[in-house]
């Protein structure tokens, strides 16, 4: 954070680097500001006009006092400090962002304060801390000039229309309200009395012409409050009726060169004009600083607002802080990067948008940056580049819009709960509202007169500066010393009448020892008050990222040997586990954790800890790393870590008590302001105005101080630790270059360049964004792929999966938020909030126009797609307007974002995302009406690679749109294909058919006669797992030979194959009527994708897992499973079971597949029983399974009655009942299911009910086996059935649930 990064000597040490003065130059005069002008000629190439005409005529509608004109920066010093090079445009650009402001002595000229930050390109930091004053102008050629400027505003606009115009800006752009910057009241008192004021102008013969001047610290550390006073008392000593002490070039020598910044863990007291000012520095292992008041933010937003815009923070998306007030749109900004500790905002930040940055928040990257509002500007008149993924956070106003649907914070009620309570203990409101006090003003509140010539007399008499006693000193002791004047005073005293002057001396006298004790002013121990609460409140936040990464550690990946090569190979490397690290959280904070794990500040963060092996550890992380292992050591790692019980903060007393102590007990005091060796005579006092300092004596500090030999170590240790990595023969150069590589945005977008602004320099900078969007495009499709693919290689049973679908939700979301801000860059008018379904209705318009000028279907062309299945199943329309039609018929949709992310979700699960992109942008007459000619859309090469990117994702399945809008209406199509055409043997029977899915059926449709093809509209079903069909066998040709069921989702296009492959009739096969089929996806054929636009890899299945036939043809087919292969077959299928429980619940997909699908429990169990089964054909009758089973329990039941089983154990009983029972219902069910599908519903009712365990003894010990088995049937082997008990056991941890479609009709 802080600059000092190199540098000799004590350099790096001192507390303030740059003292400087930013106002008018009277050589120069009234220059008319650039960067206006360059703003200007940038709004009317947004808008399309000619830029060159709009920036070339003078604004004369506009007020002249109300006009930007051009400040410099009239003296720095020194001229340049080696490790913080001097930024002249940057520092005069932020001291004064409106430029210079002039009033008449009839308007508000309180001063002003604020701060601002200058972000280099490496990331570290610079703080600039303004005092704004208004001073006399005195030069005549500068107030005839505003004279002039307002002949020419009167003659240009007669008196009638001057109040209006200089009240609102003439401007007519849409972005005008961005433009606030330039023509805005400073402060909202001066309103109203400028509209007065402007009434009559300025008039040189009777009004007095004031001038904005900026005094300005520059510091590498935020020591905000300590900067805050000196400005202050450097700008009294200016206006006070007396002239200070010393010359004031005394007091900014002794700021810039004899002042070091407090060593960590330390405190330190220096002596501004009139008061000593403390600042402290937190320890090593303590929370870095931060001066800024967080009380204020909270009392700004509230606490809610506040850990919502945290909560965006954490989750990197675009914020825009609005206020009138400079210093708010700080405190905001620092205040909310300050709680992001351990983590750090890698993005572009800039809390202060001077105006001619504007085009900056069209950057189609993540940002913080702040914008200055004109007092009575419409929030609703503010036109935004883009709006998709913004937080828009209204400080004036306390309130914030957030995104659409971004994740909560973990536990957060009760983390807002700890908040509210640390914030009342201080009499702080946690709703928000009002500040307690205003923070534009900086008039400190003034300390007694007591205290104030006790710490001049101090500063005079102080040997070490070698100063003469003070004038009042020698009046005290004159008065001490002389009898007479001691007794007129006691006289006094007694008569009631005070000698102030001398009871104010003595006082101070007095007082002179009690220094650190008790004489403490109100701004001190207002101070002390907020450094106490902005340490409790980050302590909460802190301890939030403790309690939630406690055990970050354990899923680190460290797989380099040395840094060269891990830096080499950073863009390949896997980091971090993040599915094991979400699988060993807590479910509520999984949606959270799944999105913030996917930042670039968390991959920052990782990326430290992973080089700390090698290097010094990045100071955050030290100190995070030391809290985790303090907190190992109290709970070792206790099961309440994984729990999603709120821990609270424990060491808030000891963080706060660590601080007070430092204020109370000051450890260092700087050298004393002294007179230095100056021309007699230069900078003589005129109250009111700031002399000219003189340069020669402030151009470099002494050459020895006490405090510099303190930097030396820390030198020698910097150079040891260089050399060491010198050591390493990987160039600095390189390794920077490495590390830019590896962050997904290089750093050269984190911040803009504040100090040129030429349109090269513009076009360059959109140039790199285009660059950044595609490089993030490539890495997202990339991180989609290869999670996927690892899942599905998972599925084909390879290794762990390293994807869970909330990970995938994740991953889509970044994706469609990519889409965004891709279409939102370089937008010519912005229109609606999402720019992508603005183009896509901008493309519907156009093609809907077209089609009823041709009136003519169109062509089936690459817009067709050919027959799902060569039988039955008609094509499905591939086309744009379609899928955005379905969108605009969802309801429950309400938002343009909302619409645009189904749209993708819509296009990627259809495998479409790629060639429907690709179609809308084809229309480049569009594209080029609604895109600037350097919006990413628009650059040829970027946007063929962007495309071919997006189509790399056709080669995974998505269901992201089926799983996402469960509760929407979907038309489905059903086909029956028959075998044989046998279609004619319908006739006489009524069919029906039901469809299943993951999330409810459809309900018994029955199928019109001699039609095989049917469509519904149903709720959606999700992926579909189930079809039950069958007839009411009717008439004479009842019997149906059916191959399979088609299901198509018409709106995905998924296509779900039922295979069937027998009869259903009575008297055939099984003499089933009703099957219920388990279904499978439809692999799409080669000729279909080329509709697509590409050859997508068929969806993988499994070399093993052939489709299940069903026992009697397997033997027909002479085919039978080894007693081995059945064996494993039923470990295979148990362990899926137990394999779909441990995943997370809505993860799991269909339970009924993995009983009833293929390599099903049913079906494995099937082989099971068939082994060694005498099922040869007696007189062309076929036995099946369930033919033994009913015998067994006709066997039971007499055996039951004859008495044979009262002498059995209690349980065995009880166990042949539940058989007898089970078996019994399931005969007597209405349904006309065959003996297979009652063998089916019978494993599946003992599997939900923990009964097939007990069963099998039964079966075993049952006397027909003999007669139905063979000697060497698996079933007769007491040991394997001692095994598959064991097995089967193993499911009673789970609650197995059934489909209806499965359990249908029974009465239990």
């Amino acid at each position: 954070m802080s600059g000092s990064t190199a540098g000799s000597g004590a350099a790096p040490c001192r507390f303030a680097h740059y003292f400087v003065i930013c106002g008018i130059d009277t050589e120069t005069g009234l220059e008319p500001d650039e960067l206006s002008a360059l703003y200007q000629w940038l709004e009317a190439d947004r808008q399309g006009r000619d830029p060159d005409t709009a920036a070339a005529g003078e604004n004369f509608e506009q007020s002249p006092l109300k006009r930007t004109f051009k400040s410099k920066v009239l003296a720095h010093f020194p001229e340049t400090v080696e490790w913080n090079p001097f930024d002249q445009d940057a520092v005069n650009m932020l001291c004064m962002p409106k430029g210079l402001s002039f009033r008449t002595q009839a308007e508000s000229r309180a001063p002003q304060f604020h701060s601002f930050i200058i972000t280099r390109e490496d990331g570290s930091r610079t703080y600039g801390f303004v005092h704004t004053f208004y001073e006399e102008v005195t030069s005549p050629q500068i107030c005839s000039a505003m004279q002039t400027l307002y002949q020419m505003h009167n003659a240009a606009n007669p008196p009638s229309s001057t109040t209006t115009s200089s009240s609102s800006s003439s401007s007519s752009s849409s972005m005008d309200s961005l433009a606030s910057s330039m023509d805005e009241a400073d402060s909202p008192s001066s309103a109203s009395s400028s509209r007065a004021a402007s009434g009559g102008g300025y008039d040189a013969s009777r009004d007095t012409l004031y001038v904005s001047k900026a005094l300005c610290l520059i510091t590498p550390m935020p020591f905000m409050h300590a900067c805050r006073r000196f400005l202050s008392q450097l700008h009294r000593a200016v206006t006070a009726s007396a002239a200070p002490p010393l010359p004031l070039e005394s007091y900014v020598y002794n700021v810039l060169y004899e002042v070091p910044q407090p060593p960590p863990g330390r405190s330190l007291k220096f002596h501004g004009v009139y008061e000593p000012i403390a600042c402290q520095r937190p320890g090593p292992l303590e929370l870095p600083l931060a001066d800024f008041p967080l009380g204020e933010t909270f009392c700004l937003l509230g606490a809610e607002n506040l850990v919502q815009l945290f909560t965006c923070t954490l989750l990197e998306m675009q914020i825009l802080l609005y206020s009138q007030d400079y210093q708010r749109l700080m405190t905001v900004a620092e205040g909310i990067t300050t709680l992001l500790f351990p983590f750090q905002w890698q993005h572009v930040y800039v809390p202060i948008l001077p105006a001619s940055l504007l085009h900056f928040l069209d950057a189609p990257v993540p940002y913080l940056m702040g914008l200055q509002s004109k007092e009575g500007t419409d929030r609703s008149k503010l036109e935004l580049p883009q709006e998709a993924n913004l937080c828009f956070v209204d400080i004036d106003n306390h309130c914030i819009e957030l995104p659409e649907d971004f994740p909560q914070f973990p536990n957060k009620p009760e983390f807002i709960q700890e908040l509210t309570e640390v914030l009342r203990r201080y009499g702080l409101s946690p709703q928000g509202g009002a500040p307690r006090r205003p923070s534009s003003t900086t008039t400190t509140p003034t300390s007694t007169p007591g205290r104030e010539r006790k710490v001049l007399r101090e500063l005079e008499d102080d040997g070490r500066n070698g100063n003469l006693g003070g004038e009042d000193l020698a009046v005290l002791e004159l008065l001490q010393g002389n009898a007479t004047l001691e007794r007129l005073q006691a006289l006094t005293k007694r008569t009631g009448v005070t000698v102030a002057r001398v009871d104010a001396l003595r006082a101070g006298v007095k007082g002179q020892g009690s220094e650190g004790q008790g004489g403490r002013t109100a701004v001190e121990d207002e101070e002390l008050r907020n450094a106490k609460l902005n340490v409790q409140l980050r302590e909460v936040f802190a301890g939030r990222f403790t309690t939630m990464f406690a055990d970050y550690e354990a899923f680190v990946i460290q797989s380099a040997t040395d840094l060269e090569s891990w830096l080499t190979n950073r863009e390949q490397m896997h980091n971090f586990d993040k599915a094991s690290f979400l699988s060993d959280q807590p479910e509520p904070y999984l949606p959270f954790l799944s999105h913030f794990i996917e930042t670039q500040m968390f991959a920052t963060f990782i990326d430290n800890k992973i080089m700390s092996q090698w290097e010094e550890k990045e100071p955050l992380l030290r100190v995070f790393d030391s809290r985790v292992e303090k907190a190992r050591l109290y709970n070792v790692r206790a099961p309440h870590l994984r729990s999603s019980n709120y821990q609270r903060c424990s060491i808030l007393k000891e963080s706060a008590q660590a601080i007070e102590q430092r204020l109370m007990k000051i450890d260092h005091t700087a050298i004393h302001p002294h007179l230095l060796d100056m021309k007699i005579g230069q900078g003589k006092y005129e109250q009111g105005f700031f002399p000219k300092l003189q340069a020669d004596v402030l151009a470099a500090g002494p050459t020895n101080n006490k405090w510099s030999n303190r930097t030396a170590t820390t030198q020698r240790r910097k150079d040891h630790y260089r050399q060491k990595a010198e050591h390493l023969t990987l160039d600095n150069d390189l390794k920077e270059k490495y590390m830019q590589e590896a962050r997904s945005l290089g750093k050269n977008l984190r911040q803009p360049k504040l100090s040129d602004l030429s349109p090269a320099v513009i076009a360059q900078t959109n140039w790199k964004f285009v660059e950044g969007l595609l490089k993030e495009c490539r890495m997202k499709t990339k991180r989609m792929l290869v999670a996927k693919m690892g899942r599905e290689a998972v599925e084909l049973g390879h290794g762990e999966a390293n994807i869970t679908g909330l990970e995938e939700n994740t991953l889509i979301a970044s994706l469609c938020d990519l889409l965004e801000r891709i279409w939102s860059h370089g937008l010519q008018v912005k229109q609606g909030k999402s720019a992508l379904w603005s183009h896509l209705l901008h493309y519907q318009a156009r093609e809907e126009k077209l089609e009823q000028q041709v009136e003519s279907p169109v062509s089936s062309g690459p817009e067709r797609r050919k027959s799902e299945s060569s039988i039955g199943m008609p094509s499905l329309r591939v086309s744009v307007l379609q899928d955005m039609r379905h969108i605009q018929s969802m309801g429950e949709i309400k938002t343009e974002v909302g619409r645009a992310r189904a749209w993708i979700r819509l296009s990627l699960e259809k495998k479409l995302l790629s060639q429907h992109l690709k179609q809308l942008l084809s229309r480049q007459a569009l594209t080029k009406k609604l895109y600037k000619r350097y919006a990413f859309l628009r650059c040829e090469e970027e946007k063929e690679q962007f495309l071919f990117h997006l189509l790399s994702l056709n080669a995974v399945d998505y269901y992201c749109f089926t799983s996402v809008f469960t509760t929407i209406m979907i038309p489905y199509r059903a086909v029956i294909i028959p075998i044989k055409k046998l279609s004619n043997a319908m006739t006489t029977s009524n069919p029906w058919v039901c469809v299943s899915g993951e999330l409810g059926d459809s309900g018994v449709m029955q199928i019109p006669k001699n039609v095989l093809e049917m469509t519904f509209d149903c709720q959606n079903l999700g992926k579909l797992t189930t079809a039950q069909i069958g007839h009411d066998n009717s008439g004479l040709l009842a019997k149906w030979l059916v191959d399979c069921v088609m299901v198509r989702n018409e709106i995905t296009g998924h296509t779900y194959k039922f295979p069937c492959g027998r009869w259903l009739g009575k008297g055939v096969d099984d003499g089933s009527l009703e099957r219920v089929l388990i279904g499978e996806l439809a692999v799409p054929n080669a000729d279909e994708d080329a509709g697509r636009g590409c050859g997508t890899p068929p969806l993988q299945r499994s070399p093993s897992q052939a489709r299940r036939i069903s026992i009697t043809s397997m033997a027909s087919r002479g085919y039978k499973p080894t007693s081995a292969q059945i064996q494993e077959a039923i470990g295979e299928a148990v362990n899926n079971i137990i394999k779909h429980f441990h995943k997370p619940e809505k993860e799991r997909g269909s339970l009924t597949i993995l009983l009833c699908g293929e390599s099903g429990l049913v079906g494995a169990l099937e082989q099971f029983f068939h082994n060694g089964f005498k099922s040869a054909r007696l007189f062309q009758k076929t036995v099946f399974v369930w033919d033994f089973v009913e015998k067994a329990v006709a066997y039971m039941e007499s055996a039951d009655q004859m008495g044979d089983l009262q002498e059995t154990v209690e349980p065995l009983g009880m166990n042949c009942q539940s058989l007898c029972r089970y078996v019994n219902a399931i005969n007597s069910t209405p349904r006309n299911i065959g003996k297979d599908g009652k063998f089916q519903m019978l494993v599946c009712l003992g599997a939900r009910d923990r009964l097939l365990p007990q069963w099998l003894p039964l079966m075993v010990e049952c006397p027909v086996i003999l007669r139905m088995y063979e000697d060497t049937a698996l079933l007769r082997d007491r040991t394997t059935v001692n095994a598959l008990i064991d097995v089967l056991e193993t499911l009673h941890d789970f609650p197995i649930t059934l489909e209806t479609s499965i359990v249908k009709g029974i009465e239990l």
